[in-house]
């Protein structure tokens, strides 16, 4: 087998570097890696191996019929800079586009109908507190037990909590059911039952123990300027979300564009990973191709993926990496003539409670949030279902998954007739769970892979799953390496 080792070429006189994962994740890292090579003391060669015949990982962006269509995430907040940052560095300046200024708001089922979210409740915590009072989501005592937040005395102790814990302890259980459960569920397709507070929202924790109360926090927060403007909006920070004009799949071609030729390869799915000759370095197998010869190996695929691949290097890592539990999800996106939907559409879409026994969490109108994405006189909808909460309609054929489209559509917002097209996308076991333990486990797994010189794990199963955390995340692992790869002696370690 040494024989036909893929080896870095003639004497080595460069440093390897294998990227497993061409998704957003990798090509991030490979970007940061090779834009770094000047500070280095030799030349690094990286190399991004991708299973699927396209780069981009869950982003992906079509185009049919005059619409824009997102098959992943449609765009990203800009509160935390490192998108932002991103798009600069690779010339996309002029593609960022805000979602539209008018109807920022969003929706909640209520007894199959549409209610506004209440202006000003972000996620979990009531910056205003009329709109909510007045709001037909919540019942009087549904209300009331929300208002009483402010005398609830701060938690001392007792261990990590719950997510669904610490809202129907601070807010009430209807607060949970109708308002918080939808919204966050829309963010992390997860059960808020499971999801650790820490992991996910560690701020509203932090607001609980700074100022006592969700309520006095956010108050004293409106009086920010920067505050006001997260809470103009009902239920998300419309104001902060931006996308690309091209659609989102615009930057991971921009990444990979910056790449050097033979760079990336699609269509190269990988076996596994072991230790170098001699204990040195490491060795990269693919499903088809010899072995690769590499000085640091950068894992961002899912952690059951990664599991897999190291299971021969480290069971105990393995075990921990599986024990990250990841959901599945569809993303449907349909069009209709406008005239053919009887709801207003004054809104970028609405939430469905789980207690409301429907069968999809979430709807978004794009042709409202990115007028761009859709011709004129058609709305373009983007339907959510699965998740941790329905993991069973993952399963279902495509047929099934159109009539419940249609059946849901119709009823929540009177949408009739035949639609111009319906396109589903399939994401499977691609968002992980944050749930208790989760930052512990996330210590432990990062305590073993020390022990593994040059392997680094980096994506979104660690540090936070929107597309700014892992971008910071694979530039983080990124610099690790240059880091790494900028000391003889550690590579000589390896």
């Amino acid at each position: 087998m040494t024989a036909t080792i893929e080896r870095t070429s003639g004497t080595k006189t460069s440093d390897r570097v294998v990227v497993i994962g061409g998704g957003l994740s990798g090509l991030a890292a490979a970007n940061r890696i090779q834009q770094s090579e000047k500070s280095l003391r030799r030349p690094v060669e990286v190399l991004v191996l991708e299973a699927k015949d396209r780069v981009g990982g869950v982003i992906a962006t079509d185009r049919r019929d005059g619409f824009t269509l997102e098959r992943g995430p449609d765009s990203f907040i800009t509160n935390k800079p490192w998108a932002t940052d991103l798009c600069r560095r690779l010339d996309l300046d002029d593609q960022l586009i805000e979602a539209a200024p008018t109807f920022r708001r969003s929706f909640v089922v209520r007894r199959g109908k549409l209610a506004p979210a209440p202006e000003g409740f972000v996620l979990m915590a009531p910056h205003r507190l009329a709109p909510v009072l007045s709001s037909p989501i919540l019942s009087l005592r549904g209300k009331l037990r929300l208002l009483a937040e402010a005398l609830i005395p701060r938690r001392e102790g007792l261990g990590e909590e719950s997510l669904a814990a610490f809202v129907r302890r601070r807010l009430g259980r209807e607060a949970l059911e109708r308002l918080v459960q939808p919204l966050v569920g829309g963010m992390y397709t997860g059960d808020p039952n499971n999801l650790s507070l820490k992991a996910t929202l560690p701020q509203f924790l932090a607001m609980e123990q700074e100022h006592g109360s969700l309520i006095r926090a956010a108050w004293r927060r409106r009086k920010d300027a920067d505050a006001r403007l997260e809470t103009e909006s009902s239920g998300a920070r419309y104001g902060m979300y931006v996308s690309l004009a091209d659609g989102m799949g615009a930057l991971p071609r921009a990444l990979a564009a910056t790449l050097r030729p033979g760079t990336v390869r699609t269509n190269a799915p990988v076996r596994r990973i072991t230790r170098g000759p001699n204990g040195n370095g490491w060795l990269v197998e693919p499903l088809n191709g010899p072995p690769i010869e590499a000085d640091v190996v950068v894992a961002t695929t899912e952690a059951h993926a990664t599991a897999r691949l190291i299971d021969g290097v480290d069971p105990s890592l393995a075990l921990r990496l599986r024990g990250i539990p990841y959901a599945s999800s569809i993303i449907v996106n349909v069009a209709y003539r406008r005239d053919l939907v009887r709801h207003a559409l004054d809104g970028f879409g609405f939430v469905v409670p789980t207690i409301e026994g429907r069968r999809i969490l979430a709807a978004s109108f794009l042709n409202v949030k990115f007028p761009q994405r859709a011709p004129e006189g058609t709305a373009l909808i983007r339907v959510f279902m699965g998740g941790e909460s329905q993991p069973e309609l993952f399963d279902l054929d495509d047929e099934s998954v159109r009539q419940i489209v249609a059946a849901e559509l119709g009823e929540l917002i009177g949408a009739s007739g035949d639609p111009i097209f319906l396109d589903i996308a399939r994401h499977p076991r691609s968002m992980p769970q944050y749930v208790l333990g989760h930052l512990e486990g996330v210590e432990a797994i990062r305590r073993k892979a020390a022990r593994h010189p040059g392997l680094y794990l980096a994506g979104v199963a660690y540090d936070g799953v929107g597309i700014p955390d892992c971008i910071r995340a694979a530039e983080a692992a990124a610099d690790a390496v240059v880091s790494r790869l900028a000391d003889p002696g550690s590579i000589a370690a390896a």
